[in-house]
C-alpha cells in the first residue's frame, strides 16, 4: 500500500512538473510576442522638393543582407547554444533534410527585424546573401519575406568564395556598379574584399532588448541620397562600435 502511494505521488509530481514547464514555456512565448509587437515607429516624413530631386538623379541602391547573427539566430536538434537560454521559444521552426537526414532548426528573429525590412524595402532593392546552405537559407528568407516579395534575389553558400577558413561574398557578382551596393553583415571576413561597401553590425544571438536594426535606420535613410555609398562608408570604419 505504501509502495503504491509512493509511486502515485511520484507520478503526480512528474505530471505537475511537466505541466508547470509547459505553462512557463507558453508564458515566455507570450511575453516575447508582446515585446516584439510593441509599437515601434520611425517617422518617414514627406520629402521636400529638393530631396525628391536629389533622389531622382541618383541610382536606386542595393542593400545586401546577411542572415545568421545579423537578422536571425538559429540552432538545430541536438545542439545547445549557451547564447540561447534554455526554454526560450523560437519564432519559427524549420524542418529541412540535409544529406538525407531530417533536421529541425529553431529560429529566433532579431528584435524589430520585420519593421526594419518593411522600412528599408521602400528605400532599397534588398538582396539576401548568406554563407548557409541554400536549403536552409531559402527557408529562412521565405519566412522573413512573409509573402511580401521583398527578398526575391538570394545568394547562398555556393555563391561564396572559401577563403582563410571562412566564406567571402563577392558583391560585384550581384552588381558591377560598386557605387550603388553595400552589405549589412556581422562577419568582417564576409566582406573583406569590399570594406568600403559594408556596414558592420554586432552579432546577435538572443538579447530581447537589442535595438541595432532600429539604430541603423537614420543612416540608411540618408545613404540612399548619396551618389556613391563608398564616399560615406569608407569614412566610417568605426561604425562597428556603434551597433
Amino acid at each position: 500500500m505504501l509502495k503504491q502511494l509512493q509511486m502515485g505521488l511520484r507520478a503526480f509530481v512528474l505530471l505537475a512538473s511537466k505541466f508547470w514547464s509547459c505553462l512557463i514555456f507558453l508564458f515566455k512565448k507570450q511575453v516575447r510576442v508582446i515585446a516584439q509587437h510593441q509599437a515601434v515607429k520611425y517617422e518617414i516624413f514627406p520629402l521636400s522638393p529638393l530631396s525628391r530631386h536629389r533622389l531622382s538623379i541618383v541610382k536606386r541602391k542595393v542593400l545586401v543582407l546577411d542572415l545568421d547573427e545579423t537578422l536571425i539566430h538559429s540552432h538545430h536538434d541536438g545542439i545547445t547554444r549557451p547564447t540561447v537560454k534554455p526554454g526560450t521559444p523560437p519564432d519559427f521552426v524549420l524542418k529541412v533534410t540535409i544529406d538525407r537526414h531530417p533536421v529541425r532548426f529553431f529560429v529566433h528573429k532579431r528584435p524589430h527585424v520585420d519593421f526594419f525590412l518593411d522600412i528599408v524595402s521602400q528605400w532599397y532593392e534588398l538582396v539576401v546573401f548568406t554563407a548557409s546552405m541554400e536549403i536552409y537559407g531559402a527557408a529562412v528568407a521565405d519566412k522573413l519575406d512573409a509573402r511580401r516579395h521583398i527578398l526575391r534575389r538570394r545568394y547562398y553558400r555556393q555563391h561564396c568564395t572559401p577563403e582563410l577558413g571562412s566564406y567571402t561574398k563577392d558583391l560585384s557578382a550581384i552588381s558591377p556598379d560598386l557605387s550603388s551596393i553595400f552589405i549589412l553583415d556581422n562577419s568582417p571576413g564576409a566582406y573583406r574584399g569590399f570594406p568600403d561597401n559594408a556596414i558592420p553590425i554586432k552579432s546577435w544571438f538572443s538579447d530581447p532588448s537589442d535595438t541595432a536594426l532600429l539604430a541603423l535606420l537614420p543612416v540608411l535613410d540618408a545613404l540612399r541620397f548619396t551618389q556613391d555609398v563608398r564616399s560615406v562608408l569608407s569614412r566610417n570604419l568605426h561604425m562597428h562600435r556603434l551597433w
